[in-house]
């Protein structure tokens, strides 16, 4: 499978929002934003057990969510603050669908949609 027509993503994440870059077309090769992803966080709860249990299930929505947007992917590259990147790359080593696909990650603060399109395109080439 040559360089080009690899489906390639790139996701900018931290806790409560994300941004999954993809290609706009798999022969063209442009990179396009093809969606956000938002998770809330957790509710007040009455019990600390309650409230983990209710962060969990929201992150794996959440990561589910971003999943939604990227059918089928050969490589992709996660980025963002914190250490959420490293729990969706060990849900997507985990999801069936997902666990060939090669992932990296790296760290970086917040970036407009336009950079990070520059960002992931820098990346891949």
């Amino acid at each position: 499978m040559s360089q080009n027509n690899k489906k390639q993503f790139g996701v900018w994440m931290d806790s409560h929002n994300a941004t999954i870059v993809g290609k706009k077309d798999v022969d063209n090769g442009e990179f396009i934003v093809i969606g956000h992803a938002k998770n809330p966080g957790a509710d007040n709860n009455s019990s600390e057990n309650a409230a983990n249990n209710q962060e969990i299930t929201l992150t794996h929505k959440f990561f589910r969510e971003i999943c939604s947007n990227m059918p089928n992917v050969d490589e992709i590259h996660i980025t963002g603050t914190g250490q959420i990147q490293e729990q969706f790359m060990k849900f997507l080593a985990e999801t069936a669908q997902y666990k060939n696909a090669v992932s990296s990650e790296s760290t970086s603060n917040k970036m407009s949609d336009e950079h990070l399109i520059a960002f992931i395109e820098k990346y891949f080439n």
